[in-house]
């Protein structure tokens, strides 16, 4: 007999991150404040910073969503990330030194969003530029395990990073957002108590791995790159289902690999959740993927996995984390158009929902009709059927 895991008796705290949403929303997690911008250093990695807004945009655009029909993310505060993450990684993320006995710099988130002159910038400037949008990430990949176990389905624009563990980031990864979803889910939503990460960025996913080493309630399955970054040997001991790709993978050897093993994975573990870790940094001509992988096979492997999971009434949540060319917020924006074509990501109410109307604030109707009075008593009489409303006149100038 299994001893019981501690995790589950882990005392809850209050938080604003669990949020209910409309029935006119669609399960689709965004913040303005996702996009990280800092003096133009955040061009200095070859990530797109501004990816997030980019791919909201595009669904605005096409008609998919609007404003008032998506989830806006909120930040995951200190006590929400101490259910995953150690005081010290955290305490570490906001001072360290460089000269003895001065704790101002931010050698640390430096060396985790590998952009180096971010050690020279007070850590306040760092906190708000950098790490503050991260927590909004976070929040919303929290979120999104609530929403798909509502819904079925939740996507979260941004997220995906899974580099961090509970006490070390790296790979522009600063938070365990995957991690403390799946915990979220397993402290907080009855009928959760077994998760399915699929992890299909171009870089293993050594961060989670790490947080569920021992883990029996979590089944991993990564597909990735072997000959590119992090290397972590000790982390793959996590890993359920493994597979491992050549530099250049293309298109059919890919796409068949994600058809077979998802399909095995959901069987051999039958999961009550999936997270989706759906990086793009697979496409081809990507500098740090090294894969070659088409936008279009992008889109037919997200379908293939909502597929096979949507297929067996499974909530899955999915977050978009690493792609690194400018073409990526496109493609993530062309799949979930294409996932909602599908059927796979239904939203009726949110897809019918009427636009807010613009209400006329009251003082300001009230002196329109005060001014529409006026104006009719100082009209001539001959002129009296002309300007009112029986008499056809219409008002569009006003």
């Amino acid at each position: 007999m299994e001893e019981e895991n501690p995790e589950t008796t882990r005392e809850l705290h209050e938080t604003s991150l669990y949020q209910e949403i409309r029935p006119t929303q669609w399960p689709i997690i965004y913040s303005p404040e996702y996009n990280i911008g800092f003096l133009g250093l955040e061009k200095l990695h070859p990530f797109d910073a501004g990816k997030w807004g980019k791919v909201y945009g595009f669904l605005k655009d096409a008609g998919m969503i609007r404003d008032d029909t998506t989830v806006r993310a909120t930040e995951a505060t200190e006590r929400d990330l101490l259910v995953v993450h150690t005081k010290g990684y955290l305490n570490n993320l906001k001072l360290s030194s460089i000269i003895e006995g001065v704790d101002e710099w931010s050698i640390n988130v430096a060396q985790i969003t590998e952009v180096p002159p971010v050690a020279l910038l007070p850590n306040f400037i760092v906190q708000r530029k950098v790490l503050r949008p991260f927590r909004y990430h976070t929040g919303g990949t929290i979120l999104a395990g609530k929403l798909a176990q509502e819904r079925g389905w939740a996507i979260n624009i941004g997220g995906g990073f899974h580099h961090c563990s509970a006490d070390r980031g790296g790979g522009f990864c600063a938070y365990a957002d995957i991690t403390l979803s799946i915990h979220f889910m397993f402290d907080r939503l009855q009928g959760i108590s077994k998760v399915l990460i699929i992890d299909l960025d171009a870089h293993q996913g050594n961060g989670h791995e790490r947080d569920f080493m021992d883990d029996k309630r979590v089944y991993i399955m990564d597909v990735y790159n072997r000959g590119i970054y992090p290397h972590d040997g000790y982390a793959k001991r996590a890993i359920n289902k493994k597979v491992e790709l050549q530099h250049f993978t293309d298109d059919k050897v890919y796409l068949a690999l994600v058809d077979r093993h998802t399909n095995e994975a959901l069987d051999e573990f039958q999961p009550d959740a999936v997270v989706y870790n759906a990086g793009t940094d697979i496409l081809e001509g990507d500098p740090l993927g090294n894969l070659s992988i088409t936008a279009q096979g992008i889109i037919e492997r997200d379908r293939l996995v909502f597929s096979h999971v949507r297929s067996r009434n499974i909530p899955i949540l999915m977050v978009t984390s690493g792609g690194y060319q400018r073409s990526t917020a496109r493609i993530i924006a062309d799949s979930v158009l294409n996932l909602k074509k599908q059927g796979l990501i239904p939203c009726e109410e949110a897809e019918n929902a009427p636009k807010p109307r613009i209400a006329i604030p009251r003082s300001q109707s009230e002196g329109f009709l005060a001014r529409f009075k006026r104006t009719c008593q100082s009209q001539p009489e001959t002129n009296q059927n002309a300007a009112s409303p029986e008499g056809g006149s219409s008002l569009t100038d006003t």
